[in-house]
């Protein structure tokens, strides 16, 4: 038997969720459940330690990794321990290298088959279906994720939630983070903005959990009848010009019910012969989405049962349809599809809303003859002809075949000029036929009028007969060219997407297709320019419109096109080269929709691009404003407080006790010096106003003054240099600085005993210098963050700097023309190599 597994789902790190788990397991012990603690990680939070209480807690399991112990759960320990409840924290863990499994999530399923309850915790931000949109809003990757599949399948997810505020002042307090840890955090990630989103997102990724519950029990016990949980409006469009109106209205609805949903459906027929419009259901789709809504498209001949079927399945409240636009005469022999839909309703609500179309007709395009005309002439020639023929045939047989007989020939020639020439002729030789049979083969012969009744007979059902084939091939014919139409509409509109979705700018390919499909000679989209009223000579006015963009033959106005697709009042697509065809308009249309949605989308990439800038800058100075109120305080405190020792009156200070003070001071005075100048060498670099004097350098000497300024720290680094003289071309006090920063940062992630390494080697006219460490290391997909400023990988030391060593140290090696990159140190850890320019010793001399 598999266990439950319970999940506290917390919307932002610090909510309580551990606390909870905690709370929970004691209610459970207090109920008589045997109840234990598989790992609970207290992050040195008292209250949640004090939680702990007189839980058993089972011992953990040491793993040894790069010289360092960790702990991790003890499976088998638990496994063995067999209690029927087990507290486990921190869903997301990633397990030490050689554990038992990859992922603490693995060891739970192990549990939960076992047929243990398992009760365990996980922050919104590790879901793995939206930790990119959490690194959007915070900034911060999240290395650890979970599946999503594998908190859905828990038998109960609760929610832990607290308001942003709250958060911020457990903070403050001291109950989430160290101390040294508060400023750093209520400035960045816990930020209040980010602590509404990470809300939200809990709140809808947990709503969709609900209602797919929601779905799975009514599914499980067949329910079709609408349960009304939550407000869903369902809005029909028939691809008529009504369906703005009927968006808006269903829009509106949705709004009163906070929450509500908005979902547009347009039912198109198997056949693909519906008369809706792509262009108007392209600007209906935009709009829908534009208030909110989703749309969607369903098949079916049975359009109000589709449309029900459609509405029960997503358990919809409210159904929005539009009055019929069909004549007072069509309703009379079909009621519609409006009182149809709601005649089946059921409990769901039904509203008619009356527009502009109602009782104008369906508005079709008048329909064409299926064949052309030489082919009707065709048919008349052959009716002619063959009609004369056949009669002189049968002329010459008469006495030899029946009457009946006569009307199957004459029946099947009706046919045959039926297949060549459509209805028209086919009618006319089926009335030619009947006179003919009539005049020449009914009794009595070359008279007009029928001697039995029998023969009268026959010849009213070949006349019906010929007339009901000739009208059933001519529909097929139709049908046969309609939707050889539809489907070349179809494929145009495929095609029309592919491009736009592949093109890397939608706009120009999307005309370049509507020009190159319907050969045109150019196609411009023109936009009437802000402030230009209603003009006599508005299409000729070239100072009242904009080209947003052009292919092809350009113009500038209306007036200079030999078509032109209006989209709204203010957007206009003009075609030259040729006029459009009217079955071509509707194709066309949905281009000139599609058109203006890649253009609104241009211009907010346009924008986007105009703001990331703005954003960058602002983003600089929010970091550099913390770093000033933070890092660049802290140095400034040390010095001011050993000074202040010094200083205070009445306090006598040994001769060792006056250096300690004042080297501390002498120390905190380098350390603030470093990081102003790095903030101004930064400033600097980026301005492109950083003197640099390149010249040929030692990479020797230079390693040499690296080690030197790093003092007693620099004295355990190992230097592997090479025999030979090497030397590169660059300023050698910038070549230092870079050193000296990388190496300061390789001393702060080593491990005890595992000091830096420089590596010094030449290649292909290039010398590279490695500097090598055993520390943690750094995921290969966050190499380019940690060249970013104000970044601090894993953010383990606030006290450091403020996060510009390695963003300066590629930017001063790009500027002396080298390059600066990492790579991961075999063994574990990291290697950053900085590869400069290699100076020929052969051109050094005799100059």
């Amino acid at each position: 038997m598999v266990g439950q597994l319970r999940v506290h789902l917390g919307a932002a790190p610090g909510v309580g969720k551990t606390y909870k788990m905690l709370e929970e397991g004691h209610r459970r012990r207090e109920r008589g459940t045997d109840v234990v603690i598989g790992y609970v990680e207290t992050h040195g939070r008292e209250q949640t330690e004090a939680m702990i209480g007189d839980l058993e807690v089972l011992p953990r399991r040491a793993h040894r990794y790069r010289d360092t112990t960790f702990s991790e759960m003890d499976v088998d320990a638990v496994l063995a321990r067999g209690a029927e409840v087990v507290l486990v924290d921190e869903l997301a863990h990633t397990n030490v290298p050689g554990s038992r499994n990859a992922k603490r999530w693995q060891d739970i399923e192990e549990l939960l088959d076992a047929g243990m309850t398992v009760l365990t915790t996980v922050n919104v931000q590790h879901l793995e279906s939206i930790n990119d949109i959490v690194r959007q809003i915070t900034g911060v990757p999240q290395r650890e994720t979970v599946p999503d599949e594998v908190v859905r399948r828990a038998g109960t997810i609760e929610l832990v939630d607290m308001a942003p505020e709250a958060i911020r002042r457990r903070m403050a307090h001291g109950n989430i983070y160290g101390a040294e840890k508060i400023d750093a955090a209520l400035g960045n990630y816990f930020r209040v903005g980010n602590l509404t989103a990470l809300r939200e997102l809990a709140l809808l990724w947990l709503a969709d959990k609900v209602d797919d519950e929601l779905e799975s029990y009514r599914a499980a016990h067949d329910i079709s009848d609408t349960w009304e949980a939550r407000e869903r409006v369902v809005v029909a469009l028939t691809g008529g010009p009504e369906g703005e109106t009927l968006i808006r209205r269903a829009a509106r609805l949705a709004s009163r019910s906070r929450g509500a949903d908005l979902l547009a459906v347009h039912v198109a027929r198997n056949d693909g012969l519906s008369g809706g419009s792509h262009a108007h259901l392209a600007a209906q789709r935009t709009l829908a989405e534009d208030l909110g809504g989703t749309y969607h498209q369903v098949v079916g001949n049975d359009v109000p049962q589709a449309l029900l079927d459609f509405a029960r399945g997503v358990n919809a409240t409210e159904l929005v349809l539009g009055v019929s636009r069909r004549g007072r005469l069509q309703s009379l022999f079909s009621p519609g599809v409006g009182v149809t839909t709601t005649n089946g309703a059921g409990p769901i609500d039904v509203h008619l809303v009356t527009h502009a179309e109602v009782h104008r007709g369906r508005a079709l395009p008048k329909a064409e003859s299926a064949l052309s005309r030489n082919r009707r002439v065709a048919g008349l020639l052959v009716a002619a002809l063959g009609l004369a023929g056949l009669t002189l045939l049968l002329s010459q047989l008469r006495g030899q075949v029946s009457l009946g007989s006569d009307i199957l020939l004459y029946l099947a020639a009706v046919v045959i000029v039926a297949l060549v020439g459509g209805l028209w002729p086919a009618l006319f030789a089926a009335v030619a036929g009947s006179v003919l049979l009539n005049f020449y083969f009914a009794p009595p012969i070359h008279t007009v009028t029928i001697a039995t009744r029998e023969n009268v007979l026959a010849l009213l059902v070949f006349l019906a007969v010929a007339v009901a084939v000739s009208a059933t091939v001519d529909r097929a014919a139709r049908r046969t060219r309609e939707a050889a139409s539809a489907r070349a509409e179809a494929e145009t509109l495929s095609t029309l997407a592919g491009s736009v979705l592949r093109g890397a700018q939608p706009l120009p390919a999307l005309l370049d297709q509507v020009r190159e499909t319907f050969r045109f000679t150019g196609a411009t989209l023109l936009h009437r320019a802000p402030g230009s009223g209603p003009s006599p000579d508005l299409q000729h006015d070239p100072d009242a419109w904009q080209v947003v963009a052009s292919v092809g033959e350009a113009v500038t106005t209306p007036g200079q096109g030999d078509a032109e697709v209006l989209v709204d009042e203010e957007i206009s697509l003009v075609l030259s080269g040729h006029p459009l065809a009217a079955q071509d308009r509707r194709v066309v249309q949905a281009f000139a929709a599609q058109a203006v949605v890649a253009m609104r989308q241009q211009q907010l990439r346009e924008q986007a691009a105009a703001a990331g800038p703005l954003a960058e800058v602002d983003r600089m100075r929010t970091a550099l404003l913390s770093a000033v109120s933070h890092d660049l305080r802290t140095p400034l405190a040390s010095a001011k407080a050993a000074v202040g020792g010094l200083r205070a009156p009445g306090v006598e200070f040994s001769a060792d006790d006056r250096t300690e003070l004042l080297a501390s001071v002498e120390e905190s005075l380098d350390r603030l010096t470093r990081l102003v100048d790095n903030l101004l060498d930064m400033s600097r670099l980026q301005a492109g106003a950083l003197a640099m004097r390149p010249q040929p350098t030692s990479i020797a000497e230079t390693v040499a003054m690296a080690l030197d300024e790093l003092g007693p720290e620099g004295r355990d680094i190992e230097v592997r240099l090479p025999e030979e003289f090497l030397e590169v071309t660059g300023d050698p006090v910038l070549i230092e600085r870079v050193l000296v920063n990388l190496l300061r940062n390789a001393l702060r992630h080593s491990p005890e005993g595992s000091p830096p390494m420089i590596v010094v080697s030449a290649h292909a006219g290039e010398v590279e210098t490695r500097v090598i460490d055993r520390g943690p290391g750094i995921p290969a997909e966050l190499w380019d963050d940690v060249f970013l400023p104000f970044q601090r990988f894993g953010d383990r030391d606030n006290g450091t700097g403020v996060g510009l060593g390695l963003a300066l140290s590629r930017g001063l090696t790009e500027a002396m023309g080298g390059t600066l990159t990492p790579d991961t140190t075999p063994g574990g850890g990291l290697t950053m190599i900085m590869t400069l320019v290699e100076v020929d010793q052969d051109d050094q001399v005799n100059p």
